[in-house]
């Protein structure tokens, strides 16, 4: 069974984040009942395997948990446009430690997403990105239809391993001190509300450079995050 390395700073705050709920208008409809993007990947790239596409990246040996969720988003983007596109690993480990110092001391997510917004990683380079309210899930859930996935980050209860190796949801418990980083794509059976409340403590909504094409998400403001993004860049 896999052994997770947990590599996740606390959440990092900065006034100039963006945030996902200031682009949200009224005319955006409202998310499925249930949505699963890698049902939509596998379909493109004829896998069925997660195991082929989201390899460990290191995070077995290494607290690298942000950059294996950064290289495991790239996959889907990238899948969701019918290319396969997987970060060898050795590149996963090599731009972890890039950005420690060399040391393996895990990484801020903010401090990951500002990296990725300024550098192409994997063949992507994403528009933005804007922190989700942890607490409206009906955000959580837009930001996955929309985008492909959340950028996620949260506190690991004792029997979350084994609760992953079983292939059974996760749920709340007591809280150990360790904090972890996934790319999630579907809003299912994966976890519960009532785990995702007790342990998620930041999430973030990255918008890929497709997502600038003109209609490619109707009832989110494009115009008003390019003048915020402008703003940041001042």
């Amino acid at each position: 069974m896999p052994h997770f390395r947990f590599g996740k700073h606390p959440p990092r705050q900065d006034y100039r984040t963006l945030r996902l709920k200031r682009y949200l208008t009224p005319t955006l409809a409202q998310p499925p009942a249930s949505h699963d993007v890698l049902t939509d990947v596998y379909a493109k790239l004829d896998v069925a395997d997660p195991a082929k596409l989201f390899p460990m990246d290191g995070n077995d040996a290494y607290g690298d948990c942000t950059i294996a969720a950064l290289a495991h988003a790239t996959t889907v983007y990238q899948g969701l446009v019918g290319k396969t596109t997987i970060m060898p690993s050795q590149r996963v480990t090599k731009l972890y430690f890039h950005l420690t110092g060399g040391i393996d001391s895990g990484l801020a997510e903010l401090d990951v997403l500002n990296f990725w917004r300024q550098h192409t990683v994997s063949h992507e380079k994403i528009l933005a990105f804007a922190s989700i309210d942890v607490k409206n899930h009906t955000h959580v859930k837009q930001a996955i239809n929309l985008f492909g996935g959340v950028y996620l980050g949260f506190q690991c209860p004792v029997d979350c391993e084994a609760q992953f190796n079983a292939r059974t949801p996760w749920t709340p418990g007591p809280l150990t001190n360790d904090g972890h980083a996934v790319f999630a794509v579907a809003y299912t059976q994966r976890a519960t509300w009532a785990w995702w409340d007790e342990c998620v403590d930041e999430a973030y909504a990255i918008l890929p450079a497709e997502s600038k094409v003109p209609g490619f998400a109707p009832g989110f403001d494009f115009a008003q995050l390019k003048a915020d993004l402008a703003d940041v860049a001042n």
